[in-house]
């Protein structure tokens, strides 16, 4: 009895196997050939080995990198190293498996190249180097989009980046040197209007300065003149020390001290 109980045991054991279903991929059965219709997510499937296996695909956001020679408008050829970033929908990767198979990413990969053929020739070789990037990257995508619904159903693309972009030689060395020149002239722009900044302040302070003086002078009216001069005798009158006064009796003009002029005629004796 115990035998016989090991026996089917063993049997079991030869014609079903276990496969375990992890976080972030999905597990389907396939029994000679065709696909089952229920998409596992976690956990574990129970499956004779001799007529089935259990595929399993990641739905984590996957990369696929290229380097590709891309044409340009101008007939142009630029190399740039690409990255596209999908990832595939869990409850559609059946459709995915029946339409094309484990090989899904050289479909993705032909369609990038098309579509990026058909994109980029529509723009210049600076335009790949320039802010104008994330535009074909976004019009790349668009068409991918596109194009791979046409194949099947459940690749979600997320993005195309283009990274390391190398221009042709001659056409690298115009830019740097457009690129120099732009910098220049704003340099020499910089520099003009901070002459004119000065300019205009110097002609500022000139004009204060002459409303300043023209005040001035309108002010110096024939009355405070004569307050000038009588404030002026007062503090004359104040100096212990007698002075030689020459005055109309308007102004004074103070030609100096009395000593001072004996001390003068003293030294040319």
């Amino acid at each position: 009895m115990k035998k016989s109980s090991i026996a089917i045991v063993c049997l079991g054991l030869v014609f079903t196997s276990c496969a375990v279903i992890r976080p972030g991929e999905v597990g389907i059965k396939q029994t000679l050939g065709k696909l089952s219709s229920e998409v596992k997510t976690q956990g574990t499937i129970l499956y004779n080995p001799l007529v089935s296996k259990v595929i399993k695909e990641s739905t984590k956001t996957s990369n696929i990198l290229l380097t590709l020679s891309l044409p340009s408008k101008e007939g142009l050829s630029v190399n740039s190293d690409i990255s596209i970033l999908y990832r595939l929908e869990a409850n559609k990767v059946s459709s995915v498996l029946e339409n094309l198979g484990q090989d899904y990413e050289s479909v993705i990969t032909s369609v990038f190249r098309s579509a990026a053929s058909d994109v980029c020739a529509k723009f210049y070789a600076k335009d790949m180097h320039s802010g104008m990037r994330a535009k074909i990257e976004g019009e790349i995508l668009d068409k991918m989009k596109v194009n791979l619904e046409k194949q099947a159903d459940g690749i979600e693309l997320i993005a195309v980046l283009m990274k390391s972009i190398q221009l042709p030689m001659g056409l690298a060395s115009s830019i740097e040197r457009k690129l120099q020149a732009e910098q220049d002239a704003m340099r020499m722009e910089f520099v003009l209007d901070q002459e004119k900044l000065e300019a205009e302040r110097k002609i500022i302070n000139a004009k204060g300065e002459r409303d300043a003086q023209i005040i001035i002078t309108e002010g110096l009216t024939s009355g405070i003149l004569k307050l000038k001069a009588i404030e002026a005798f007062k503090d004359l009158a104040r100096s212990p020390n007698s002075k030689i006064i020459i005055t109309d009796g308007k102004t004074p003009l103070i030609v100096g001290d009395t000593e001072e002029k004996k001390e003068e005629t003293t030294k040319k004796k």
